[in-house]
Formats: C-alpha cells, sequence, structure tokens
C-alpha cells in the first residue's frame, strides 16, 4: 500500500478501531496476568525501598549499603525481564487489528517509539549508574548533585516515559489494541508511583543538605 493509500484510508481505520476497541481486547488470563505483574513491580520496589530505609534490612542482609542496593537492582531488573516476558506472551494472544499490521507508517511509529523509549531508558541508566537508577538514595547512597544533562533535559522522568513508549511501540509493531491500553495502564502505574517516589526522595535529600548546614 502506498504512502498516500495509507494516508487516506489511516484515518478511518483509526475511527473503526476506536468506535470498536473493545472488540479487540481480550480480558483472558494471559492479558490479567500481564497486567497483574506489571502493577506488582512498581508496588514491590516502593514498599521493599521505604522497609530498607526504615530498617536497613537489605544493608544488614548484604553486609553494605551498596551490595544491598546492587542485590535489589538484580531482583528489580529480573522481575523487569520476566515482566517483559509476561507482555510479549500475553500480546501474541490477543486480537490483532489488522490495518495496524499493514501500514507502513504504523511500523515507522512502532520502531521509533521503541527506540526513543529505548533510548530514554539506556541513556538515564547510564547518567544515574546503578545505585542512581534503583533507589540507593534510599540505603543512604546519594548522588552529589540533580542529574540534569541527557535525557534529564527533555524528559523529566525518562526511565519510566521511556518503559512506557517500549510497551506501546511493542503494540504497534504487533498491531495489538490490547497491547496499547496496557501501555496507557503502564503509564498510569508509574504516574502513581512518582506520587509516592518524588516527595520521598526530595525529603531524602532535604535531610541531607539540612546535616550539612547543621555540621
Amino acid at each position: 500500500m502506498s504512502i498516500v493509500k495509507e494516508l487516506s484510508t489511516l484515518p478511518a481505520d483509526l475511527t473503526h478501531l476506536a468506535t470498536n476497541f473493545g472488540s479487540y481486547v481480550d480480558l483472558n488470563c494471559q492479558l490479567k496476568f500481564a497486567v497483574a505483574t506489571i502493577a506488582f513491580n512498581p508496588i514491590f520496589w516502593n514498599i521493599v525501598a521505604r522497609f530498607e530505609y526504615n530498617t536497613h534490612f537489605l544493608t544488614k542482609i548484604a553486609g553494605s549499603a551498596k551490595t544491598g542496593c546492587y542485590l535489589l537492582a538484580i531482583t528489580i531488573f529480573s522481575l523487569g525481564i520476566y515482566r517483559d516476558h509476561v507482555y510479549h506472551d500475553a500480546l501474541l494472544q490477543q486480537p490483532t487489528f489488522q490495518p495496524l499490521v499493514d501500514s507502513v507508517l504504523v511500523k515507522a511509529a512502532a520502531v521509533a517509539t521503541f527506540g526513543l523509549g529505548n533510548i530514554f531508558v539506556l541513556t538515564s541508566m547510564y547518567a544515574l549508574g546503578v545505585t542512581g537508577t534503583y533507589l540507593g538514595d534510599y540505603f543512604g547512597i546519594l548522588m552529589n548533585e540533580r542529574v540534569t544533562g541527557f535525557p534529564f533535559n527533555v524528559n523529566d522522568n525518562p526511565m519510566y516515559n521511556g518503559s512506557t513508549l517500549c510497551f506501546l511501540g511493542t503494540a504497534l509493531w504487533y498491531g495489538k489494541p490490547a497491547g496499547i491500553a496496557v501501555a496507557g495502564f503502564v503509564f498510569v502505574m508509574y504516574k502513581i508511583a512518582l506520587l509516592f517516589e518524588e516527595p520521598f526522595t526530595a525529603k531524602i535529600y532535604a535531610a541531607r543538605d539540612e546535616q550539612k548546614k547543621n555540621n
């Protein structure tokens, strides 16, 4: 199909999809489990990190704050890999909206979205390092100053937004409306997580700054 023809037919296809969106979402056990794993991860790391901050249980188990943070990092990373695997398998069992699969424009958007998402995730991890990425501040491992370079100079939460874009790009590539809905759920879950994480992180650094003033 030519690009010109696509531009003339894609709006009608998308209107049809929006009108009949529910018909392309199968709320089966696989999809529900995928959604559960997506919800579990940020809940898990927020609870564990808060518990570590208050009790230092991982620091005690691992023998040091840095080792404890690395232990949590490995756990979170592994859970993320498992979540992505569950999502991918669940997605393949969902109804396909064929015009998305056949569209060169949608395929290009899928590649661009997935690529940009990975750029945000990987560059933010590089900028923050392991302890900065995986909640080192809850272990008392604080950064000297706020990271303001790329990708943080173009996006406030590149890790979370990048992950959301990866979910969306995968859904578009396979032409799965259910995946688009799941990507929306991912976005909401990360926004909720930030409501807990950002104020608490600000509190940790404010306490550090206050201690510096008093010393």
